[in-house]
């Protein structure tokens, strides 16, 4: 179930997310550091260059793909993450529940286009929409499985 404004909604979302990242792309080369790592306590992620953190972003998770089960599993609805981690998707999560939007207030939403990373951005593309967010990253994939985290602030380290 979804309202009829929903589709072009979203389609604007996922336009607006092509942008966002875009620009997080050219000013902090988000995509091309050779490691980055999440830190859970601080909601960071942190990418580097050999050895040396160049960018940092603070981040919430917005959900994970699982090439096992073909679907997204949102974050508010994984027991593994702390709450501080997960405020924005819970925001997506109401705003489902407010708008009558079921894949954002089903557990999980199934991939039917059998696409998991398109899948996985377009859900993140709404997700930062509604959060008012910088942008988005997906953590590098492994056979379908990754995680999207949704961009609150990011700077250069040091």
């Amino acid at each position: 179930m979804k309202p009829d404004w929903y589709p072009a909604w979203r389609d604007e979302a996922i336009e607006q997310l092509n942008a966002k990242n875009d620009r997080l792309q050219k000013e902090f080369r988000l995509g091309s550091w050779s490691r980055y790592d999440y830190d859970v306590a601080t909601r960071r992620l942190l990418f580097a260059k050999d050895g040396d953190v160049k960018v940092t972003a603070e981040v919430q998770i917005a959900g994970s793909t699982s090439a096992k089960s073909q679907s997204w599993l949102w974050a508010w609805a994984n027991s593994n993450w702390p709450d501080n981690v997960m405020i924005d998707a819970k925001r997506v999560r109401s705003f489902g529940e407010t708008n009558s939007i079921d894949e954002l207030t089903q557990t999980y939403v199934t991939d039917v286009d059998d696409d998991l990373e398109v899948l996985g951005w377009e859900l993140s593309a709404v997700a930062v929409r509604i959060c008012d967010a910088l942008g988005a990253y997906r953590s590098p994939s492994a056979e379908g499985d990754a995680r999207y985290y949704i961009i609150k602030s990011i700077s250069w380290a040091g």
